[in-house]
């Protein structure tokens, strides 16, 4: 019984081949592709709104260096917004609940801010790791301690991501499973249980969105660091 909770985070397979490719994909059929035509469909116009809506939300921190990142984290956001709304869908399966996948993710990304920042000014950078005014004793453990920091940022990014995308998840099926077998017990707390899973699922909702906004925000917070 507890294994069969955990099943939904198996990658899906057919005869023995690993469909995770696919289910990165499936989500990009689901956009309108653009055309050269000068007025588009509804459809259309309201992707183009989110899009601008999101790269401004994504660009206001940043300065005009930081401008050209903004294909990169539109991308990204609009990847792990579509993947995590699809996988509240029934037969689904979500490949950000995958720590391998959300870390391949941050580690890149995070690696390329970090790099950016001690090619173009590396003393600030550095000087990150030591506050101005530590005591001269204090020193070496502040730098130890900034290091670890830096270093554990996309751990950070992808164990976020997958503890919450994973424990809702994991509640919608407890309290679904529950719903099931109560029903013909008690049907009046089935029936309680059902309005909990329909609030549930609006708050999953709720979490997909935020969760895919919190990842590329922090992203573009570190970029900002170095730039």
């Amino acid at each position: 019984m507890n294994l069969s909770f955990f099943d939904q985070f198996m990658s899906p397979s057919l005869l023995g081949i690993p469909l995770i490719l696919i289910s990165l994909l499936f989500p990009t059929l689901l956009f309108p592709s653009p055309n050269n035509r000068w007025i588009t469909n509804r459809i259309s116009t309201l992707q183009l709104w989110f899009f601008h809506l999101i790269t401004k939300q994504l660009m206001t921190p940043l300065n005009k260096k930081g401008h050209k990142w903004a294909l990169i984290l539109l991308s990204l956001m609009i990847f792990l917004l579509t993947i995590n709304l699809l996988g509240l869908l029934p037969y689904t399966f979500t490949p950000t609940t995958q720590l391998s996948m959300n870390l391949a993710l941050a580690f890149p990304l995070w690696l390329a801010t970090l790099l950016t920042g001690l090619r173009n000014q590396p003393s600030i950078a550095l000087g990150h790791l030591l506050p101005e005014g530590t005591p001269t004793p204090l020193i070496p453990a502040l730098i130890l301690i900034e290091t670890t920091s830096l270093l554990i940022r996309p751990l950070a990014l992808g164990v976020r991501l997958t503890a919450n995308l994973t424990a809702g998840h994991l509640l919608i099926q407890l309290i679904s499973t529950a719903t099931i077998v109560l029903l013909p017990i008690m049907p009046t707390v089935s029936l309680l249980t059902s309005t909990i899973l329909l609030l549930l699922t609006m708050l999953e909702v709720a979490v997909a969105m935020i969760q895919a906004y919190v990842f590329v925000l922090l992203l573009s917070l570190y970029l900002q660091e170095n730039i």
